[in-house]
């Protein structure tokens, strides 16, 4: 957008401090982020969706006010829980995990969400873990009991600095039970030794596997360095996972930390933190199901990312309504406009933007970048000056055919400049895609019709059902079966003499346009 990127102050919530701060990053023009990624055992669920999309906007954002940004998200393909998982199938760990991961790929894809510029996997750092395992004890930060390492805490002075826990009412790490060998109870592995039946790595204590803090210390020191610009995570990941990872960093490398933690919000069902251990989550590709998954991506960015965000179905409905609306908007801009393109490309560019709608793009632009400066606030983003400029849309689209030629072509050039900023505002929230509006709207018709359980079949004989009632002045049976169809998302419009049907909230209540005001 045509502002001057020097004024263009990002502000972001520092969890370290508490408050939020001017983003400054080490290297100006360049930006090193880092996001703990998913462990990889089943199919994600949409609060994993949430945290993707949540480092998907900033990634997203950061690009847009011209930073080289090298992102890395890494892959947990070494865990208890895989190991578990696998036993149960029959699996090869590995392979198990390798399956989810490739799956959890194509959820990102679904849900727009850019590829980073690394996605490393456990398995695949075995040397870079232990490289740093033996700096932490060569520091005296870890020590060896029976083929197992320990971090031991005490010798963090900063810990629980960032999760506010104090070290004397912290417990072990959430994945492990307390160990007795350990000097203290907050100790936590750096390596575990071999067990049957599980796979391991040779190292200097024996054969093993990694704890599951020291491999995001490992791989952000390897492809960022022991300190970078920004880590981000879910809020449960700020004890101990995070608390962890700062210790082991500092430990191994004199120079190493964070400038700039960020921290995700729960997305909740039924006021409780969703997830697998609760058994109460929905996974990305069942919501997906009945929703497209721009709708799912819209709903995860409808709250503050730092905030929980409340799951519902009617939240979903909300979404899709919302960018229905916005894509049919420009859909009616871009069948408008296809008569005058031949005029336009003859005037070359002669013709000016009308004040109004200068007026309406900055503002749209001003309202964006106010809100995404600050914080990175999505919520109502598609609101206020943005469902303005798409009210001037629909306003002037009408008003074409009217107009005088040098008019015309001046409200043409202003309704294209309005398109851009519009679109663009979209592309950098990842709500744009490869396909046509004509095709997304395609998509998201269909979705609503299997939340229905209807087929276009249903309703094209609901249409002419509808059609016979009012023909025969049966007008409390056609509203009837408009506002049945209502209650299942589904809008029957007259234009002209040809009724259509979108995709609209779903209600319980009866038409309040009826038939027959409009026989």
């Amino acid at each position: 957008m045509d502002m001057d990127a020097e004024k263009m102050k990002l502000k972001l919530y520092n969890t370290m401090t508490q408050q939020k701060e001017d983003f400054v990053p080490i290297t100006p023009g360049k930006v090193g982020l880092y996001v703990c990624g998913i462990t990889a055992y089943d199919f994600s669920h949409i609060g994993h969706a949430r945290a993707a999309v949540s480092f998907d906007v900033l990634y997203r954002y950061l690009k847009h006010l011209s930073y080289e940004v090298n992102f890395v998200r890494n892959f947990t393909d070494v865990d208890d829980k895989i190991i578990i998982r696998a036993n149960e199938s029959g699996e090869n760990p590995l392979e198990l995990s390798n399956r989810f991961c490739e799956e959890y790929l194509v959820d990102m894809g679904a849900l727009q969400c850019l590829l980073p510029t690394h996605q490393p996997r456990v398995s695949d750092h075995m040397d870079h873990i232990i490289t740093m395992i033996l700096k932490i004890i060569e520091k005296d930060c870890g020590y060896v009991v029976e083929g197992d390492v320990f971090f031991s805490v005490d010798k963090s002075p900063n810990y629980g600095k960032l999760s506010g826990q104090l070290l004397e009412h912290t417990r072990a790490g959430e994945r492990v039970a307390v160990d007795s060998r350990k000097r203290n109870p907050a100790d936590f592995a750096l390596w575990k030794a071999a067990k049957p039946d599980e796979p391991s790595w040779e190292s200097p204590w024996g054969p093993g596997r990694p704890g599951w803090h020291i491999e995001c210390s490992a791989m952000s020191a390897h492809y960022l360095s022991p300190r970078f610009d920004i880590h981000g995570g879910g809020a449960d990941l700020k004890f101990p996972h995070h608390e962890n990872e700062i210790a082991q960093t500092c430990a191994a490398c004199e120079d190493g930390g964070v400038n700039y933690w960020l921290h995700n919000g729960h997305v909740t069902i039924n006021n409780e933190k969703m997830a697998k251990s609760k058994k109460n989550f929905k996974t990305i590709r069942e919501i997906t199901e009945s929703y497209h998954p721009l709708a799912l991506r819209h709903f995860l960015m409808s709250a503050h990312y730092r905030s929980p965000l409340s799951f519902s179905a009617s939240q979903l409905d909300s979404s899709s309504d919302a960018l229905f609306y916005v894509y049919q908007t420009l859909q009616d801009l871009d069948d408008a406009l296809l008569p005058y393109r031949e005029a336009m490309a003859e005037d070359g560019g002669k013709a000016q933007q009308t004040a109004e709608a200068k007026d309406v793009i900055n503002k749209l632009k001003s309202e964006f970048e106010a809100k995404m400066l600050d914080d990175l606030n999505t919520a109502h983003i598609l609101t206020g000056a943005y469902q303005d400029a798409l009210k001037f849309i629909n306003a002037s689209i009408g008003k074409l055919k009217k107009m005088q030629k040098k008019q015309r072509l001046s409200m043409l050039v202003s309704l294209v400049e309005i398109e851009k900023a519009a679109t663009e505002v979209l592309d950098v929230l990842g709500l744009l895609t490869t396909l046509s509006y004509a095709e997304i709207l395609k998509e998201m018709k269909q979705k609503t019709l299997t939340r229905a359980g209807l087929s276009e079949e249903d309703i094209e004989q609901k249409i002419e059902e509808r059609i016979m009632a009012r023909q025969k002045k049966e007008f409390e049976k056609s509203d009837q079966i408009r506002a049945e169809l209502t209650v299942h998302g589904i809008a029957l419009m007259d234009i002209g003499k040809e009724t259509v049907w979108r995709p609209c909230f779903p209600s319980q209540a009866n038409s309040s346009d009826g038939d027959k005001s409009t026989s």
